[in-house]
């Protein structure tokens, strides 16, 4: 790629910790749960914690490969960049069209649960109000927009209060769960196996579903040029991030199956983790689980809005999209036209989600035909890192494993549930999530036809230093040294 002068983004803004809460967040474990269990249930039944069990497995060797791919490009297009000049630009230009449709879509199946969740507070009633709920949901989606806006530490301050408050509710009632006594039925081992699946295309469907509860803690390499000795933290922290959420995920999860009963969790279907939380503490307990849900709902839009804003900002500036959504603000460092669009596509889809129906038919539908999108860019990232390492992969056990087996593994699983589960969707589904990738096509080649140089990559090696193809202007501190060139190894 050649030089291209312009501002960067706030470099060292965020710290380990910082960028372990951003994995955590981006995950979202409260509204995952509540919005995706009751999906997850009547897709596998009670199979539901193998189907998180067994996509953690791949799951962890995609944040492996994120990871390595990390430590030698900086990159706040992420896989974006790194499937670019591995794979080939087009691939490239999929994985990161991929993320900003699936964010983009988040948009609308994540800030209808931030209203209803917040009116259900006041009254149970007016949460199933699709309109209201839409209203109240783009008030928070605008309060986030403005906090992105505002930085990565303004961001950063508002992700620590959000997820620490929710965090500390979920381990409270995950403990609370345990001493629980009034079961539907005794937890079982097989729950873990793969016995209470409906076959090959059973279990696929519930990877996919699976695949969105993980979705979100690769946020930490969107945020990699803000990020201080970011070759290291960002990936370690979707490491972290990925070992967290999934300890929550089964204990939630295996604690519904226990403790509630299929009928139960078919009548509360949006609002089963509110409905858990009354079980375990009578009075308080369903309102503090909403509150949990609220926090994490808002908290993952500030995630999401960072992960598609930051491609977009890559995007604009590689040219392969518009080059003023490469443009960062003066004063606060961040990629205020990116924000903007996004902000403005959002709010239209909010008010055509109003002609959908149920915020559980959006919800179903949306995560369904993210989850499709998820498989894509992940897997082309797993397979990335295998073409960046060749070279190392034989020199140890663990290049061998880490960088090589277990991402493959994980590419050759996201692509497996992305065909296996085309046949189990609905017409819907299938529609948003390919006609979704498919209006990529339309920029990928009218820049390609442009010359954009991200159509001339300087080919990915693990084997070479990295050194810097955006070029800092003077505004930029001095000290911000987001590309700086560094050997790679294991």
């Amino acid at each position: 790629m050649s030089n291209i002068r312009g501002r960067g983004l706030q470099a060292n803004a965020l710290g380990t910790f910082d960028t372990v809460v951003m994995a955590v967040a981006g995950s979202a474990p409260a509204y995952s749960l509540a919005a995706t269990t009751a999906v997850l249930v009547g897709a596998v039944g009670l199979a539901s914690p193998a189907a998180l069990l067994w996509c953690a497995i791949p799951m962890l060797g995609i944040a492996l490969a994120f990871s390595y791919l990390g430590r030698i490009d900086v990159n706040a297009g992420a896989s974006y960049s790194w499937v670019g000049r591995t794979l080939h630009p087009f691939l490239g230009f999929v994985s990161g069209w991929a993320l900003v449709v699936s964010a983009t879509i988040f948009m609308v199946a994540g800030s209808l649960p931030a209203g209803s969740m917040t009116l259900s507070l006041f009254d149970a009633g007016l949460a199933d109000n699709v309109a209201l709920s839409t209203v109240v949901g783009a008030v928070w989606f605008l309060v986030m927009l403005a906090v992105v806006l505002g930085g990565a530490r303004l961001t950063v301050r508002a992700q620590l209060l959000m997820s620490g408050i929710e965090l500390a509710i979920l381990l409270l009632f995950a403990v609370l769960a345990l001493f629980h006594t009034g079961n539907a039925r005794a937890f079982d081992w097989s729950w873990l196996g793969f016995s209470h699946f409906d076959g090959v295309s059973g279990f696929a469907s519930g990877a996919l579903i699976a695949a969105f509860y993980y979705w979100g803690w690769d946020v930490t390499s969107n945020l990699s040029e803000e990020t201080r000795n970011s070759r290291r933290t960002t990936g370690l922290a979707g490491l972290i991030g990925v070992g967290i959420v999934f300890a929550l995920f089964e204990v939630f999860t295996i604690a519904v199956n226990v403790i509630l009963s299929s009928d139960q969790i078919a009548k509360n279907d949006a609002n089963v983790l509110a409905f858990l939380g009354e079980e375990i503490w009578p009075g308080w307990g369903g309102k503090l689980l909403i509150v949990a849900v609220m926090l994490s709902t808002i908290a993952t839009l500030e995630t999401t809005l960072i992960q598609v804003t930051r491609s977009l900002f890559a995007m604009g500036r590689d040219r392969t999209m518009p080059a003023a959504l490469g443009r960062v603000h003066r004063t606060w460092n961040t990629p205020y036209v990116a924000i903007a669009v996004v902000g403005g596509v959002a709010l239209v889809m909010f008010i055509a989600s109003n002609a959908l129906g149920s915020v559980r038919e959006i919800l179903s539908d949306a995560i369904s035909a993210i989850g499709l999108q998820i498989a894509v860019y992940y897997g082309l990232a797993g397979l990335a890192v295998v073409v960046a390492y060749r070279k190392m992969l034989f020199r140890s056990a663990g290049n061998f494993l880490l960088g090589g087996v277990w991402p493959l593994l994980g590419a050759v699983f996201m692509f497996w549930i992305f065909v296996e589960s085309l046949s189990q969707l609905s017409t819907a589904a299938i529609a948003i999530g390919i006609g979704g990738l498919a209006v990529g096509l339309i920029p990928m080649l009218w820049y390609w036809k442009q010359g954009s140089d991200y159509y001339r990559p300087a080919k990915l090696d693990a084997t070479r230093t990295v050194e810097a193809d955006y070029v800092l202007d003077d505004h930029t501190p001095a000290q911000a040294q987001a590309y700086e060139g560094l050997p790679t190894d294991f």
